[in-house]
């Protein structure tokens, strides 16, 4: 091939690629889409080269991550407010300014694809303004972007209002500058050779024994270990839940709202009999696909966890409860921005109901362990209090400093497990999870 026919191919590939994460864009904000949702269902990206693919996901990302700064920085350019019609336009301008603000694209190359992306007789009308929104920021982005409150323009004024009244305006600082970093992948390991695992793999083994992997690792199922089996990939801190219900060899152990089963393998692992209840069919295929990668063994219902019972009752539950997932934001930035406080009403209420079924399922003596990965103190600490206060059939059991290793700053005052993304900041944070401990008496 020529010099100038590869110049044009590689100009296709990423025009390709930036066109893709146009149309990603738009089924995450403008028909509130989730993007892990938006990636596997659109029809142009497995076409795309390995490489191209990387480069949307980045571009969909980094928008989402950086939005309420792309935003100011475009709305500054702008003589006039956008029309609500001019949806698209703003998204192509997002994705001309990201990569102008944030990652490092030659601002002729930004500004020349983003141009291409404005096609059809309306957006064709408004090059002129593209054109020159995008050319102000090439030459301005720096110092606008150095002049922003990158944590307060990141996080939707509902979530900071929470997030400073439950942890003070300091730590919701430090929280929001966690969720700009690309996380870290963290894997749990099936069996205890988590060491030579972590030499594999080039991996550090954080304190509780997750392995962590920094840097972008591409394909994760061509990583070493994957296709037989070794281990799963799991937050460091999705880890601690199912570690607090002590030694489950031969125990029986109920997993409700199960899926993706990260939990009910390592229960499993750990030699616990297992029955993971999830309610979505997809859901629990998927789950059963990873146990069987696994090599690990769990009897799966489908069900609704708030109506359904076990035959008898069990030494132990793990509900790991539906929730608005806020403390995942650095995994999955569009929740900012899909999710309200309308919406946490409504899952209080089944995390109540929830509670209530999985308190019913416990052997006198049995403990329950209740965790959310939200960051809301509705969906948490409160939703126990609640609890404690409709029954006295269960107490709280304090967790130990002991019990997580390496994540003490997480240990609240009444003994639950409170991580912040901010947490275990040297070595690359954590997702937000909130745990809590009770025996039924």
């Amino acid at each position: 091939m020529s010099d100038s026919r590869k110049k044009e191919s590689n100009r296709n590939k990423g025009a390709d690629a930036r066109q893709t994460a146009l149309a990603i864009l738009r089924a995450v904000l403008d028909d509130a889409r989730p993007l892990d949702e938006a990636l596997a269902q659109n029809p142009a990206l497995p076409k795309l080269a390995p490489r191209d693919r990387g480069f949307t996901r980045l571009l969909a990302a980094t928008v989402l991550r950086r939005l309420g700064q792309i935003d100011a920085a475009i709305d500054h350019c702008l003589d006039r407010p956008l029309k609500r019609k001019d949806r698209t336009l703003r998204h192509i301008l997002r994705l001309g300014a990201v990569q102008l603000l944030f990652l490092g694209t030659p601002a002729h190359a930004a500004v020349s694809t983003s141009l291409g992306l404005a096609r059809g007789p309306r957006l064709a009308g408004q090059r002129g303004l593209l054109n020159a929104v995008l050319r102000r920021l090439a030459r301005e982005g720096e110092g606008l972007s150095a002049a922003q409150d990158a944590a307060r323009l990141n996080v939707p004024a509902w979530l900071w209002e929470a997030w400073c009244a439950a942890y003070g305006e300091t730590a919701t600082r430090a929280i929001a500058a966690a969720h700009l970093a690309e996380p870290p992948l963290d894997l749990t390991c099936k069996a205890e050779d988590g060491e030579d695992w972590a030499r594999r793999l080039d991996a550090e083994r954080l304190p509780g024994g997750s392995l962590r992997l920094t840097g972008g690792q591409g394909d994760v199922a061509r990583l070493p270990g994957y296709a037989e089996g070794a281990w799963w990939v799991q937050d460091a801190a999705a880890a601690v839940p199912a570690r607090l219900l002590g030694d489950v060899a031969g125990r029986t152990v109920i997993d409700l709202c199960a899926a993706p089963g990260g939990k009910t393998a390592q229960l499993a692992a750990a030699g616990a009999t297992v029955i993971a209840v999830e309610r979505a069919v997809n859901r629990l295929k998927r789950l059963e696909e990873n146990l069987q990668r696994l090599s690990l063994g769990a009897a799966t219902v489908t069900a609704d966890a708030v109506a359904w019972r076990p035959p008898q009752p069990v030494d132990a539950v793990l509900l790991d409860a539906p929730c608005s997932a806020t403390g995942t934001l650095r995994r999955h930035p569009d929740i900012a921005w899909l999710k309200g406080p309308e919406q946490i009403a409504g899952l209080t209420e089944a995390q109540d109901r929830l509670l209530d079924a999985a308190v019913t399922m416990l052997k006198p003596g049995g403990l329950l362990v209740y965790a959310v990965c939200s960051l809301q103190p509705d969906e948490g600490p409160e939703r126990i209090a609640a609890l404690l206060e409709r029954t006295d059939s269960v107490v709280r059991v304090p967790i130990a400093e002991e019990e997580i290793p390496g994540m003490t700053e997480a240990l609240t005052a009444e003994g639950d497990f409170r991580s912040l993304p901010c947490h275990l900041a040297a070595q690359g944070g954590l997702d937000g999870f909130y745990a809590c401990r009770l025996q039924k008496r």
